[in-house]
């Protein structure tokens, strides 16, 4: 895996995701969470977690080759393992499953900095592929 460092959406940039590093069909994503994440439990609420894995999963697919130019989720299912603490730093995990011409189907895991699973996911992205 390769460390990287690019630019970062404006919602990466709002949300405080980072880019760690990339691989062949991976990519890992970092946060730490903050107050204003918190649900009425005092937890991250999940829509956060699946923001974070999104990420990670749709980044994990940018360095397939031949590249993708553009792709969006269609699917994703997330498994809630425990509960994210506020001040956290999260960890993700995407990798790409499956690489078809239209369809990649990526997994995701989203741990605590201590090793904790948090969570599980899997997406379904429908992609536009450069030309070789």
């Amino acid at each position: 895996m390769s460390n990287v460092a690019e630019a970062r959406s404006p919602a990466w940039s709002w949300l405080g995701f980072r880019l760690v590093e990339t691989g062949d069909g991976t990519a890992v994503v970092d946060m730490t969470t903050t107050e204003n994440m918190a649900n009425h439990s005092g937890f991250v609420h999940g829509g956060i977690i699946s923001a974070l894995a999104d990420s990670a999963m749709g980044r994990s697919l940018r360095t397939l080759k031949p590249g993708v130019s553009r792709a969006m989720s269609f699917d994703l299912k997330l498994s809630f393992i425990s509960a994210a603490k506020i001040g956290e730093e999260l960890r993700a995990a995407g990798k790409v499953v499956h690489a078809g011409r239209r369809t990649v189907v990526t997994e995701c895991r989203i741990e605590g900095k201590d090793g904790r699973l948090i969570a599980t996911a899997s997406g379904t992205f429908a992609v536009t592929r450069e030309k070789e």
